[in-house]
């Protein structure tokens, strides 16, 4: 590892990412000081922590400045410190510099997750060793050293805001819906923050869009030097029913899914996009079709939680937006209740009316939970409102019958109540499972 003996490293942000830069910056010899506006932060050996507003002398003096993902930029501090000359690099691309494997990003507004976790678990089973993170929970500074033979990272675009220079073998962009538009300004511009995965890809490495986005496809197209695979037609993927078709390395593969577990035709949709990558990344395609069939999901990802009564009852927490929950609600395989409800990121929940109006019931609940009624009622979907979520898996458990299903699949983010969307589905499990005399 190139090592950063003498050199002075800031650290910006000092959450999951940033602490975990911190401490590889200590590893390689820097002398390291950790920012963040947040008091009373924990320790970290070898490491200067300082708290409040930050210092733009300490970073205009830094050799080089680490950001972590939810500091914009845009932020002043950064936009000086780039005018000062000195290098602002994000933690994904920070880490990746000292990476000796071969890297898989994948990136796309909903589905990242899971298709990281898929393809994690299937080069696992084919004997591939991975380290899984990234947006996924383990920051990519922690892989640096491992003994993993590859790095499958979930990428968001706020990751992507500070990569040049990170380089995937294989670079996958999923999907682009309406999200996080504050941050990137339009769909063009987070168009380019996710597309930018490609940036620093070469000849030899792989670049997979979906064929049905003519916005992602303009912007990726911006990279044309890694080669191209496709999301819905050769070569790539091309899923029809429960069979994936893969088309790479100069041969075509047919993979059966039916064994697949996990809930909804998104799921095999992603588990395709995996499969495809994973025998892209060296994977043999005769283990990876063993494979299927041991694939599980994510928490708060259509995780069956509770069969209350012979009613199911779902947590899709991790949909935090609308185009999640019509991910959901597509993927339900009975009539349910449905709840929606936390901080709702703008209007449009009356496009859901064609999934909803022949549910057994919907119950809004949160902060936004009575605006959110309002716009259905509006839409001609009846719509109860409670205030907490405790209230509304008690009213869907209620409204349900036998063999149907209860749904969280909210919608909206949840810093209305709960710190993320983990925390949130984690209370809506809690509650299904308790004893129903303690509900």
């Amino acid at each position: 590892m190139r090592p950063l003996v003498g050199q002075r490293v800031v650290v910006f942000g000092m959450g999951l990412s940033g602490r975990a830069a911190a401490r590889l910056a200590v590893k390689l010899g820097a002398d390291v000081h950790g920012v963040d506006s947040r008091d009373g932060l924990d320790p970290i050996d070898g490491v200067t922590l300082h708290s409040g507003e930050p210092d733009e002398t300490l970073f205009r003096t830094a050799d080089l400045v680490v950001v972590s993902p939810g500091i914009p930029a845009r932020h002043p501090v950064l936009v000086a410190t780039h005018a000062a000359g000195v290098e602002r690099v994000g933690e994904l691309a920070f880490a990746a510099r000292y990476a000796t494997v071969p890297i898989i990003g994948i990136t796309g507004t909903n589905g990242k997750s899971t298709v990281t976790w898929f393809t994690h678990q299937l080069l696992e089973a084919c004997g591939i060793s991975t380290f899984v993170g990234g947006n996924l929970g383990r920051a990519v500074s922690e892989a640096v050293g491992s003994d993993a033979q590859m790095w499958v990272l979930e990428v968001s675009s706020y990751q992507l805001e500070l990569a040049t220079g990170f380089r995937p073998r294989i670079g996958v962009v999923l999907n682009l819906t309406p999200d996080h538009l504050a941050r990137h300004g339009d769909m063009t511009g987070y168009a380019q923050a996710k597309t930018d995965l490609f940036q620093s890809m070469n000849e030899s490495d792989l670049a997979m869009v979906p064929t049905d986005n003519a916005l992602l496809i303009a912007q990726a197209d911006r990279y044309p030097r890694p080669r191209r695979l496709w999301i819905g037609r050769a070569p790539g993927v091309v899923r029809s029913g429960n069979v994936a078709t893969i088309a790479v390395n100069g041969a075509t593969h047919s993979i059966d899914l039916d064994a697949l577990t996990p809930l909804g035709e998104h799921n095999r949709d992603n588990a395709a996009v995996a499969v495809c990558v994973a025998i892209a990344a060296g994977a043999a395609p005769e283990s990876v079709q063993a494979a299927i069939a041991d694939l599980s999901g994510l928490p708060h990802r259509m995780e069956v939680v509770s069969d209350c009564g012979d009613v199911l009852v779902i947590n899709d927490s991790k949909a935090t937006n609308l185009d999640a929950a019509r991910t959901g609600l597509n993927a339900l395989e009975r009539r349910a209740v449905v709840l929606l409800g936390g901080q709702r990121k703008g209007p449009g929940f009356a496009d859901l009316a064609p999934l909803l109006v022949n549910q057994r019931g919907v119950v809004c609940f949160g902060g936004d939970g009575q605006v959110i009624a309002d716009e259905l009622v509006e839409a001609g979907v009846h719509a109860l409102v409670v205030q907490t979520m405790d209230e509304a898996l008690a009213t869907g458990l209620a409204l349900a019958e036998p063999g149907e299903a209860v749904l969280l699949s909210p919608g909206c983010a949840s810093f209305d109540a709960y710190d993320n969307f983990a925390q949130r589905g984690d209370v809506f499990r809690a509650l299904a499972q308790a004893p129903r005399e303690t509900r």
